[in-house]
């Protein structure tokens, strides 16, 4: 679907690429305790599904219409989720999602990082429900 060189000379980093080419952590939850979902001024919209035991983060999942930028957001952000507590999870930022893809002069492009936003919006909108779980 996406032209890894292509990425690559718009600046995605290859752990980027890689995680957006292997759909890392792409796909609906069945069984997920909570979802949600966000929709950004360019019109991409990352859907994030959160399995909870407790207050731990135990899986995560995402699924979006957009860009290349949007598949790299959600697959980090629910990267960096697994195995934190809500209240962890919840301090995320964009600048986690950069720092995970950081490589050399590589990692989420600048002209991305709205696609971060989308991300990080979605997962907290998917937190805010939890109360209503427990």
């Amino acid at each position: 679907m996406f032209n890894k060189e292509l990425l690559k000379k718009s600046g995605f980093s290859d752990k980027a690429v890689r995680y957006i080419t292997e759909n890392k952590n792409y796909g609906e939850m069945n069984n997920a305790t909570v979802k949600g979902s966000h929709t950004g001024t360019c019109g991409d919209t990352i859907i994030i599904y959160l399995k909870l035991e407790g207050d731990v983060i135990k899986d995560a999942s995402f699924i979006y219409t957009g860009c290349a930028g949007s598949a790299a957001a959600g697959s980090a952000i629910t990267e960096l989720v697994k195995g934190k507590t809500t209240e962890k999870a919840s301090k995320l930022s964009l600048k986690d999602i950069i720092e995970f893809y950081k490589e050399g002069e590589k990692g989420l492009p600048e002209f991305k990082y709205d696609c971060g936003n989308i991300a990080v919006a979605a997962l907290k909108d998917a937190l805010k429900k939890v109360d209503k779980f427990y």
